[in-house]
């Protein structure tokens, strides 16, 4: 019994990603938008204050280990051929 696989390959399904702070900085983007004057860091400065401390508090996100099933699947696919 032959098995012919032509450039078989498995694509992994992208996970949404979370953006850190998100509301944070919409807050501080939107604060920014409606006020007259962008340098004036007066109006601003309690949504700038959240956006850091959210941002020290947050861990940065750990480094996925990333699947070596196409590396393993392209050898597979060598030797059945």
């Amino acid at each position: 019994m032959t098995i012919h696989i032509e450039k078989l390959k498995v694509r992994p399904r992208k996970a949404a990603q979370s953006v850190m702070c998100a509301p944070q900085l919409t807050a501080m983007l939107a604060c920014w938008a409606a006020s007259a004057d962008f340098m004036s860091v007066k109006e601003c400065h309690s949504m700038a204050e959240d956006l850091f401390q959210c941002m020290r508090r947050t861990p940065m996100p750990k480094k996925v280990h990333k699947p070596t099933i196409n590396y393993h699947l392209a050898r597979l696919g060598k030797k059945i051929q």
